[in-house]
């Protein structure tokens, strides 16, 4: 029924030669991180991983179970292996780091059948410095085949502090929680009146999953490449503090449908002795294919302003029907003069297409409420892109699919094509709602590849995607660079309608070590009327104004909204930050952090070709930069900081700064008497000369933060 998988390694892995030895191990390339293959006496294929001497998995087997009774963890002996070593450098063409490293070292292991010798797989392990990776490799003869189970198991040698979110075929809009692994219960959050969507069928989180034992070792579980199989929740047991594969299925009871030579996601734990250490790391990335783009230059980085906050503060609609409808060429053309006027290259338009009135819920016309080329008769597209390049500011599309993905993949290229025809090369997509066809689920298959075909098709028309309720991120962004930033967590939005209170203090500080890991939050940083009055007098933004600033550095993405209302922003000193504030960054270092606590981060600015924010990449005479210039670190750091609950003090050695060179800083601070409830807006500003010798001092209040801008003077 199956056929041998991979040809042995020629150094001396024949069929007719000495068996293969009982225990495999490979090290990372620093030597700080084992992991160990071998089969258990009953022929289970297992691992475990040690870091430094201490054992962080202890034995976890391997496995997978298919629909017809195919049971690929038992019963199985080393049939060969092979190593080698990766040691390469590739370049992001946007992203928190330009210059990307890949070395690791790579074991693949082939398991067969004691009893049946054709029937084999393989599993490919990685190790890096900073972390394993392992997936699972099947070549088989059979055109259709049906995975019922993955039986990956991650066993825990301690009960780890967990932060964690439960794992949601639906939704990744849960709040985090804290708790000792044995103590997860993530049956008990299945009850939420703010979700539009959502089904927790057993007690599991979903990835990343970010822990921390009592000896200070961090780990987080995840996935990567992540294209066309199921999205992976991790099962726990709080008894036996076991982690297992729990992959989110469909109708019929089962998992994924493979056929031919096929392989899985790759199953990622990171592991470092820093909590820091885990945000900086590129091996999501490096487990990605290299880029099958190759031109990026119609993609630029930017922020961006938009009519969509109205909506969230019940000012305007979504729909012309309702009598307030926000999506107006009058309208559009304030928010661009607003952009304009401040240093903001696009523009995000919602509700600007027919079909809103019925968008949502059982109402939804079988054929789908959008067709996602007709505007409103108040919104004139061609005028609104012409005015917005007039002045300088692009246009970004919104396809809110209303959790249709036929009808979406119905009309996707002529909405690509209307886009392509006035030069829109961004997009926002949204899938609200439960998924049509029946019974399929936001993270299953069936929608893990439909994501993936957006990006592509997105591709061919020059369009980069923006996807809100998406698939979680796996770093598929290396090989698809259109897919440009994600929402996949609980955003700014539910602190304007969530009637339990919002996102709390502690939300930002949480997010970066686990949601972050996998890749670029399009979270709309940058609420100024905290309070939200007199729109909506029961909500608030449980933070402070300095905040809000810091999460623009600290939530990587390459588009970053300005949300609020124009009044919100009008004569404000924030807003210094946020027109000088850049999006696309040649280095990252994490300076400070605690999950759940508070985090620091430092970016340095990468220069860029014909982009309106960074006007430093214009020559002399205003024209663009080159595309050396592009590849040449700007003069400028930016530093966000913020804390949970808690007001601390932290000093920041500020030696990511070139040595030799003063820098002005400029400084947007918590106010002195600043509290993310009594006194949110309470804010500072500073301005000084600074060196990489030196330490930067800031204070933080409760739910507070710090943001800065650091620029090399002229000798």
């Amino acid at each position: 029924m199956y056929r041998n998988l991979f040809i042995l390694s020629l150094l001396g892995l024949a069929a007719c030669s000495a068996p293969e030895p009982a225990n495999l191990t490979l090290q990372s390339p620093d030597e700080k991180l084992t992991i160990q293959v071998f089969t258990t006496p009953a022929g289970e294929p297992a691992y475990t991983v040690r870091f430094g001497e201490s054992l962080v998995l202890d034995t976890s087997r391997l496995g997978m179970r298919w629909a017809d009774g195919s049971d690929f963890g038992k019963g199985f002996a080393i049939a060969g292996s092979e190593t080698k070593s990766i040691n390469e450098t590739w370049e992001q063409p946007w992203g928190e780091q330009r210059q990307m490293t890949d070395r690791s070292e790579e074991l693949l292991v082939n398991f067969t059948k004691t009893d049946d010798p054709e029937m084999d797989y393989a599993v490919r392990f990685r190790t890096y410095d900073d972390g394993v990776a392992f997936r699972y490799e099947f070549h088989s003869n059979i055109a259709n085949i049906t995975v019922a189970h993955e039986d990956t198991e991650f066993q825990l040698t301690s009960d780890p502090l967990c932060w964690w979110a439960p794992g949601d075929w639906d939704i990744y809009e849960h709040l985090y929680n804290t708790s000792r692994l044995s103590d997860i219960d993530a049956t008990t959050k299945r009850n939420h009146v703010s979700l539009a969507q959502t089904y927790i069928p057993e007690n599991a989180v979903n990835t990343p999953l970010t822990m921390r034992t009592d000896e200070g070792v961090y780990l987080s579980i995840h996935e990567a490449a992540l294209t066309d199989f199921t999205d992976m929740t991790l099962r726990v047991d709080t008894v036996g503090l076991r982690l297992q594969a729990a992959l989110v299925g469909r109708p019929d009871g089962m998992k994924a449908d493979m056929s031919g030579t096929w392989h899985t996601p790759w199953r990622v734990i990171l592991i470092s002795d820093q909590a820091t250490k885990l945000v900086e790391s590129s091996t999501i990335l490096n487990l990605n294919e290299p880029s099958k783009i190759d031109d990026m230059s119609w993609f630029e980085p930017t922020t961006y302003a938009g009519i969509w906050w109205d909506m969230h503060l019940d000012r305007r609609g979504w729909d012309m029907e309702g009598g307030k409808h926000g999506a107006t060429t009058a309208y559009a053309k304030e928010v661009i003069d607003f952009a304009a006027a401040n240093n903001i290259g696009a523009m995000l338009v919602e509700g600007w297409n027919t079909g809103w009135a019925s968008w949502f819920g059982d109402g939804r016309p079988e054929q789908g409420p959008f067709d996602f080329i007709t505007p409103y008769p108040d919104y004139d597209l061609a005028e609104v892109v012409r005015y917005g390049r007039e002045k300088g500011v692009e246009l970004i599309m919104h396809h809110e699919t209303s959790s249709m993905p036929l009808v979406y993949e119905k009309y996707m290229d002529s909405a690509f094509a209307l886009m392509k025809h006035h030069g829109i090369h961004a997009v926002k997509t949204g899938y609200v709602g439960t998924i049509i066809p029946k019974g399929e689920y936001h993270h299953g298959q069936f929608m893990v590849k439909h994501y993936h075909k957006v990006i592509q098709t997105a591709a061919k028309y020059q369009i980069a995607v923006n996807a809100h309720e998406p698939i979680k991120d796996t770093g598929v962004r290396r090989t698809w660079p259109n897919e440009i930033s994600r929402e996949g967590l609980r955003g700014q939005e539910f602190n304007a309608w969530c009637p339990d209170g919002g996102n709390p203090p502690e939300h930002a500080s949480i997010v970066a070590f686990t949601r972050m890991l996998g890749g670029p939050i399009d979270y709309t940083p940058g609420i100024f009327n905290i309070k939200l009055k007199p729109y909506k007098p029961n909500n608030q933004v449980n933070t402070t104004l300095a905040h809000q600033l810091a999460l623009y550095v600290v939530f990587y993405s390459p588009i970053q909204m300005v949300p609020d209302l124009i009044e919100s922003y009008e004569g404000h000193p924030g807003m210094g930050f946020i027109r000088d504030v850049a999006v696309d960054w040649e280095q990252t270092r994490v300076l400070a952090g605690e999950p759940g606590e508070f985090v620091a981060i430092a970016r340095q600015e990468r220069n860029s070709t014909g982009q309106k924010r960074n006007t430093s990449s214009q020559d002399a005479n205003g024209g663009n930069a080159s595309a050396t210039d592009r590849n040449t670190p700007a003069n400028r750091w930016f530093l966000g900081v913020v804390t949970d609950e808690n007001a601390r003090t932290l000093d920041l050695p500020l030696d990511f700064l070139e040595a030799g060179k003063r820098y002005t800083v400029k400084l947007y601070l918590d106010g002195p008497d600043a509290h993310w409830d009594d006194n949110p807006t309470a804010f500072a500003t500073e301005e000084r000369e600074v060196s990489s010798t030196e330490t930067l001092k800031l204070t933080l209040a409760p739910g507070g933060g710090a943001a800065a801008s650091f620029t090399l003077l002229q000798e």
